[in-house]
């Protein structure tokens, strides 16, 4: 769903800086969108999931794909036109909450609260990961920059691979199952998703007071992009870890 960021790119920033428009960027307004992205998601996926309570049938496979690749092609187009954000974020929230919707229902059948333990989760990192960037005890140089960008494509082209293997019939041993390489490899996921929050936090900071103010949207866009991938990276590492306990 979102494996990684377009929003971190060099040029996808200098496009989003470029913008004409008026006022400043701030921290604080950005901050404010996201949140409302956030709840707008939220709110998206909650309507989802009352849907499928009514119609427990209903085609789910078409409802998260249809969500999937709605979203993608509205980030695509939120990246190349960054003015366009405070239009294509929002409907990119409600979209991506639809998919949400449909794949926490799935895990809700399948272990019993992990979608909540999930979402505590991904609040939980959130704050962690914000805590250590104000502190500075963590800083976001060029090198570690490139890292967390090298490994976040590095991780998109693995499940672009494994796709097109499916097609083949062809799994990866152990990889994506409930056993300890699968444990181990989820828990590699979630500390890269978790990293790509310092990005959006260093993104923001190098936008606010030279980007105009509607950039707060695409920086909003770009928050909540991770903070979907690292839902769903948590989703299915909490059902490998307390799974057989949820059934």
């Amino acid at each position: 769903m979102a494996f990684s960021n377009p929003a971190f790119t060099d040029n996808a920033i200098a496009r989003a800086r470029a913008e004409g428009g008026t006022g400043v960027m701030t921290a604080t307004g950005a901050a404010w969108k996201s949140l409302a992205l956030v709840l707008l998601a939220a709110a998206s996926a909650g309507y989802t999931w009352y849907q499928l309570l009514l119609v427990p049938d209903r085609n789910l496979t078409g409802i998260i794909f249809g969500g999937v690749i709605a979203a993608f092609i509205v980030a695509m187009v939120t990246t190349f036109k960054p003015n366009l954000a405070r239009i294509t974020a929002p409907i990119y929230a409600v979209l991506e909450g639809v998919a949400l919707g449909g794949i926490s229902f799935i895990y809700q059948g399948k272990f019993h609260g992990i979608p909540l333990i999930a979402v505590a989760l991904t609040f939980g990192v959130a704050l962690a990961m914000l805590a250590l960037y104000s502190a500075r005890i963590i800083k976001v140089t060029d090198r570690l920059r490139s890292i967390i960008i090298g490994a976040t494509a590095g991780i998109m082209m693995f499940y672009l691979i494994s796709i097109v293997l499916s097609f083949f019939h062809i799994q990866i041993p152990g990889v994506f199952g409930f056993g300890t390489v699968g444990l181990i490899f989820s828990t590699a996921i979630v500390i890269v998703a978790a990293m790509n929050l310092l990005l959006n936090f260093d993104m923001i900071e190098r936008l606010a007071g030279s980007a105009p103010k509607q950039v707060e949207w695409y920086a909003a866009f770009g928050m909540l992009v991770t903070l979907v991938w690292l839902y769903l990276e948590l989703l299915r590492w909490a059902a490998i870890v307390f799974g057989d306990r949820r059934r």
